[in-house]
């Protein structure tokens, strides 16, 4: 029996759906192991380790560049290439990976390892959560965003009050948000492949755009698990 044209515009869309998703987690992948190889790879290279962090102006330019790529790529996204897009968030997964080396001085290979994969199974389950739950995950995301500027300015504050308290707060703190923030932009990339449309530009970068929450979710879900889970040398 042939499907009903309603049916067949319904599986279209899905299918449409599908594959949009499939792109964003594939980029956001491709942003990992791209943060996950060059991290190691400095932090194999005792020169790269000392021009980095032995020189405090390269290490905050480094930062300051990463804040400046993720800013501008949200910010100017629609008035740019999908291949500027992509190499500037392929770009930023790089130059976080050369921040990032020292988490391989600082811990045990065994923690960082058990740390990535309950990161991985939280953040596999959180989006399942976000993807086929059918309540509107709107309030707990505005919620989870206004906690995220609190967060932020208590750990700038923290960073010369050196308070273990406060440490310990912002870290317990900033796991429940990024849970909340992982399920809550998992749908909203659910709903954006909804309408995203058929244009090839526009559907490559929407997706980075989407790649590009889900990677910085995981990367900050990982560093706050790592500071409770993780085993320092």
């Amino acid at each position: 029996m042939s499907q009903m044209p309603y049916e067949a515009d319904f599986t279209a869309a899905r299918a449409e759906q599908s594959t949009f998703v499939a792109k964003v987690y594939g980029w956001m992948s491709a942003g990992l192991m791209l943060t996950a190889v060059v991290a190691l790879a400095t932090a194999n290279s005792p020169t790269m380790i000392r021009a980095i962090f032995g020189n405090r102006a390269l290490f905050f330019g480094l930062i300051i560049g990463e804040l400046l790529l993720v800013i501008v790529l949200s910010a100017a996204i629609n008035r740019m290439s999908a291949g500027l897009a992509t190499v500037m968030f392929l770009a930023y997964a790089a130059v976080n990976g050369l921040t990032l080396s020292m988490i391989f001085l600082i811990y045990t290979k065994a923690s960082l390892t058990s740390t990535f994969f309950v990161t991985g199974g939280t953040f596999g389950a959180l989006s399942l959560y976000g993807y086929y739950t059918k309540r509107d995950l709107t309030s707990i995301g505005n919620l989870c965003m206004m906690a995220l500027f609190g967060l932020i300015i208590a750990s700038v504050v923290n960073l010369f009050w050196a308070n273990s308290t406060l440490y310990w707060i912002v870290t317990y703190a900033g796991v429940l948000i990024f849970v909340g923030l992982t399920a809550y932009d998992t749908q909203k990339i659910k709903r954006i492949a909804a309408s995203v449309g058929t244009d090839g530009q526009v559907v490559r970068k929407a997706a980075i755009l989407g790649a590009l929450r889900l990677y910085l979710d995981f990367i900050n879900l990982f560093l706050l698990l790592l500071r409770l889970l993780g085993r320092r040398r």
